[in-house]
């Protein structure tokens, strides 16, 4: 499937909580150890906050993950809440374990999740979508990040399930017995370190469904993890858009589809390569020749784009929009609302395969 740019739509949703505190009285201060279940209100920053279901250590905020919901100014202040122990947190943990990510650039976009490293070698996480911010001044819009989570006073932000990925090796095995052994495990894994959000958010259920929705997806748009590029070759020269300033210099053919979501056209290459901080515009072919990079771009379509749907298909699992709702992100231009029932119908089997073998349920609205 060709990718088109789309620009990722921030979806709020308004929720009633019972038992939340009125504007003018802060609740408990929130605390970044403690487990919090839906209806659930904290303070923080000078506004109350609402848990829609279960989290631990995400930072309340109207972005990342979508697991709280703004209740409003409380105490008339907009000053942090303390930490639990009364001392103040360490703003820029330093970073441990053998993680590596992209050094910061003012002015570049970020998306919700892109973790950095900042010019003092500190690494900080995207909590909201951004032009470029810096991450020490703005701190509504990035929090500090702790390689491996290691470092319990730093600032929490969207981080990958402590027990590891929900999908084990034997489970991917079991999803895709004939896959393409282009299409590692190890390189899967590896990818997640670029949006810690995917597949972490939210409960095990949650978590659970994002991954097989994902695979799903995947599943359909390879036939399987078969497929890594584009099988009508008469198409590559289509997918350079002379219009950019940046033009296509890899070549006008070069920009075909590829990796587990297909991701064509020079645009798209570039906005995956700017925000994974790799030369994806000039080296197009590391899509297809290292695992790890190909699932990043798919991971980033799934993180960053909206596509032909009106949020991403994250957002979709992790605010039970339900699986219908990726495949309207994905491709519900051609097949949702009619359009391709067959089609929509492969992606629900995919999925209600792949939840079975992860032991959970498929949740609801499935189809577009």
């Amino acid at each position: 499937m060709a990718l088109f740019a789309a620009l990722a739509v921030a979806v709020g949703f308004a929720v009633f909580l019972p038992g939340a505190a009125s504007a003018a009285t802060c609740a408990t201060a929130y605390s970044s150890s403690a487990v919090y279940t839906g209806g659930a209100v904290v303070s923080y920053n000078g506004h109350n906050w609402g848990a829609k279901w279960w989290t631990q250590g995400e930072t309340p905020s109207t972005g990342g993950s979508g697991v709280w919901a703004d209740q409003g100014v409380c105490g008339g202040g907009g000053n942090p809440s303390p930490s639990p122990s009364g001392s103040t947190p360490n703003p820029s943990p330093t970073p441990t374990g053998n993680c590596t990510y992209p050094a910061w650039v003012a002015g570049q976009t970020y998306t919700t999740g892109a973790i950095v490293k900042y010019t003092d070698g500190r690494l900080y996480v995207a909590e909201h979508d951004n032009p470029g911010y810096d991450p020490v001044i703005s701190t509504w819009y990035w929090d500090p990040y702790t390689c491996g989570g290691d470092n319990p006073t730093s600032s929490p932000s969207p981080t990958v399930n402590p027990g590891g990925f929900v999908v084990s090796e034997a489970q991917f095995n079991q999803m895709f017995p004939n896959r393409n052994s282009f299409y590692t495990y190890a390189g899967l894994v590896n990818a997640l370190s670029a949006y810690p959000a995917f597949a972490g958010t939210g409960s095990d259920t949650v978590r659970k469904q994002e991954a097989a929705a994902f695979l799903a997806n995947v599943n359909h748009e390879t036939g399987g993890l078969v497929y890594v590029v584009e099988q009508n070759t008469a198409n590559y020269p289509h997918y350079c858009d002379t219009s950019q300033s940046y033009g296509c210099p890899a070549g006008q053919a070069a920009y075909y589809g590829r990796g587990p979501i297909q991701l064509s056209w020079n645009f798209n290459y570039k906005a995956a390569g700017d925000a994974l901080g790799i030369n994806l515009l000039n080296n197009p072919n590391l899509v297809q020749t290292d695992p790890a990079v190909a699932w990043k771009t798919g991971i980033w379509y799934w993180m960053t784009q909206n596509g032909p749907g009106t949020m991403t298909p994250h957002n979709a699992m992790v605010n039970g929009r339900g699986f219908g709702e990726t495949i309207r992100s994905i491709n519900g231009s051609i097949e949702c609302n009619g359009g391709n029932p067959a089609q929509v119908q492969s992606r629900i089997n995919a999925y209600q395969s792949f939840v079975q073998i992860l032991g959970t349920v498929p949740g609801s609205n499935l189809s577009c």
